[in-house]
């Protein structure tokens, strides 16, 4: 299907709802309203969720034809709600569940209905994904504590180098994943002495949403690896899933609780702190510091971080 998000969801969106379609039917295998939504605004409300789904495997996975959905888009979207900065709720993760779900209806009739296809879509893994995150309670609270109390030894157990170095990112400096992913030559911008530590570090500038540059200080280790890669091929790129995974597969390993790639930004605002109070900065002082630091304006999202 071509054209923006936008225009796809409503597409499909008009699919899916059948306007006094009875309960009978909907919940009728053999019906061809079988799945459809009878109300308006409940079709509204999945199509803001499938908009936000469709520009994340637009931007993150290059697809731009909804109808080449797949399994690991949806696994990989739904980790990035639950591993995001402000965390999700039990409820919301439900409702994208469910908004997903239907997706599956809307886009099964969809290439039945308008291109005369018979295709099925499983996104099933969504249930697994909501049963997991509500057993270990990743859900349960959007102030809980997602640092890792040993990030070090996480990124170091990582099994591909290249996703050490950015996890090295994330934690050392607070990177954003998506910052991580792809780093061009013109990024790197040398070394620069961070003036909280008295230590030399490297200074990386970062794209961050709305195309705004922001610094990114790593240790001399971390940015000389970079360096040295991005000599011999051009570019530091590294697959996102295959990220996710890894610090997944790692976590488990290592018996600790998975926190996404996330976990480490949290583990560096921790850590920040502490080097801002051995600088003499008061308590006020240290969360406007640390919050600008990690891409923030408001001092009160660095107290969300250090939640309990």
């Amino acid at each position: 299907m071509r054209g923006s998000p936008e225009f796809q969801a409503g597409n499909l969106a008009r699919t899916l709802f059948r306007s006094g379609a009875k309960k009978i039917e909907r919940i009728n295998p053999e019906h061809q309203h079988h799945g459809k939504t009878g109300s308006y605004l409940t079709t509204e409300t999945y199509k803001k969720t499938w908009i936000n789904l469709f520009y994340f495997a637009k931007d993150y996975w290059k697809i731009k034809d909804c109808t080449q959905l797949n399994e690991d888009v949806i696994e990989d979207y739904l980790y990035d709600k639950i591993y995001s900065d402000k965390g999700i709720s039990q409820q919301y993760l439900e409702k994208l569940s469910s908004a997903i779900g239907k997706l599956e209806i809307a886009l099964t009739h969809f290439m039945r209905d308008e291109c005369g296809k018979e295709s099925h879509y499983d996104f099933s893994i969504r249930l697994k994904i909501v049963n997991d995150a509500r057993r270990t309670d990743m859900v349960a609270d959007n102030y809980h504590n997602r640092a890792y109390q040993n990030p070090q030894q996480l990124i170091d157990s990582l099994i591909n180098p290249l996703h050490q170095i950015a996890a090295a990112m994330e934690y050392e400096g607070s990177a954003r994943l998506a910052a991580t992913t792809l780093i061009m030559p013109k990024q790197l911008h040398g070394y620069r002495i961070d003036l909280i530590t008295g230590i030399e570090k490297g200074l990386i500038m970062s794209k961050e949403k709305g195309g705004i540059s922001k610094e990114v200080m790593v240790s001399k280790k971390t940015y000389t690896q970079i360096e040295e890669y991005i000599e011999k091929n051009g570019k530091f790129k590294i697959d996102r899933q295959q990220y996710m995974t890894d610090i997944r597969k790692t976590c488990n390993a290592l018996g600790v609780k998975p926190s996404g790639s996330h976990g480490l930004r949290w583990s560096f605002c921790r850590r920040r702190m502490m080097e801002y109070a051995k600088a003499g900065y008061t308590y006020e002082q240290s969360l406007q510091a640390v919050s600008w630091e990690m891409k923030h304006n408001r001092a009160s999202i660095t107290e969300h971080y250090l939640g309990s």
